[in-house]
């Protein structure tokens, strides 16, 4: 443990949840930053937290704080990084890291000039239940990865008004939803080599429904489906020649899996046993990362965070979204 002091910026839901599972790590949460001293105020309340702050500039000129967990709507996330990386502070930015790649390059560029940590906040990669899948990987047992498949379907709001229907904000099935089984594949099979993807998009011209076919290395193939207007199953496997790894719902949060054999025997079962949501895996990382004057993820580089979004920017031009201002 570094001791690094945590600094919070905005105040919404996910920065709720990532906040009561630092507190679960016991990590120090130092200050916090909203646009509404009144909200930064109650939020600190609610935590414990020593320093509420009514902007962001006053958040990341607070000289007790280290590292600023940024939790705004994505398309404020290369403005916030910057702000923070440019006031001395190390960043774990919410997923998705940016709104495109030419912003993840951004923050990875000044985070490199400035000798500072820039990470993405895919905790999903810090799970318990992720780590040991790595192992299995890492081990053969699966023989030779063939197929990755992964949905994360939800049923959220119609309302055009709606952050997940808003182009303005950044708004679609893919960014918010599909992010996940996107960097699984990613995690699992390298980056692709091929992108094929199809959507149906809202009234609203944002995407709610996603679905990529994705060829990697070797001809490996993963497919993807996002959906912010149904749920669905949202489980994960991975198949190889010589086994298979089904992870049960909700497969991006701790779960369970099971490693069957191709004669349906269950070689490894694994559940987790986690306090909280899970969400303090990342920062006990990102601690650890800093304590080692490490400026990248060993579990996720900053490089391969910038090819996600790059990713992502390809499978946006072939379904034909693209948001207001994008640089």
């Amino acid at each position: 443990m570094t001791g690094l002091h945590w600094g919070i910026l905005a105040t919404g839901g996910i920065a709720h949840a990532f906040t009561s599972d630092l507190r679960t790590a016991g990590l120090d949460v130092t200050a916090v930053g909203s646009r509404s001293l009144d909200s930064a105020r109650a939020f600190a309340a609610q935590y414990d937290i020593p320093h509420a702050h009514g902007s962001y500039e006053e958040l990341v000129a607070d000289p007790d704080v280290d590292i600023v967990y940024i939790a705004t709507p994505h398309p404020s996330h290369v403005d916030n990084a910057l702000l923070a990386l440019e006031h001395g502070k190390h960043v774990l930015v919410e997923k998705p890291f940016t709104l495109n790649a030419a912003e993840a390059a951004a923050i990875r560029d000044k985070a490199a000039e400035n000798g500072l940590l820039a990470m993405e906040a895919m905790w999903t990669r810090y799970l318990p239940h992720m780590v040991r899948i790595r192992e299995i990987l890492a081990a053969g047992t699966l023989g030779e990865i063939r197929l990755v498949s992964a949905d994360h379907t939800q049923k959220i709001s119609t309302d055009p008004a709606h952050r997940l229907n808003d182009l303005a904000l950044g708004g679609g099935a893919l960014l918010d939803l599909g992010i996940y089984p996107v960097s699984f594949a990613v995690d699992v099979l390298g980056l692709p080599e091929r992108i094929s993807a199809l959507a149906r998009l809202s009234d609203a011209d944002s995407d709610a429904e996603v679905a990529t076919m994705f060829v990697h290395a070797g001809g490996a193939m993963s497919t993807t489906v996002s959906s912010s207007r149904a749920a669905g199953a949202t489980s994960a496997q991975i198949v190889g020649t010589e086994a298979r790894i089904e992870i049960d719902r909700v497969w991006y949060s701790p779960t369970s899996f099971r490693v069957i054999t191709p004669d349906e025997k269950v070689a490894e079962e694994y559940t987790s046993e986690v306090e909280g949501r899970g969400m303090q895996f990342q920062a006990l990382a990102a601690e650890r990362l800093v304590a080692d004057g490490a400026i990248s993820s060993d579990v996720l580089p900053i490089d391969e965070t910038v090819a996600i979004m790059g990713v992502l920017d390809e499978v946006r031009r072939q379904i034909g979204v693209v948001y207001p201002g994008e640089r």
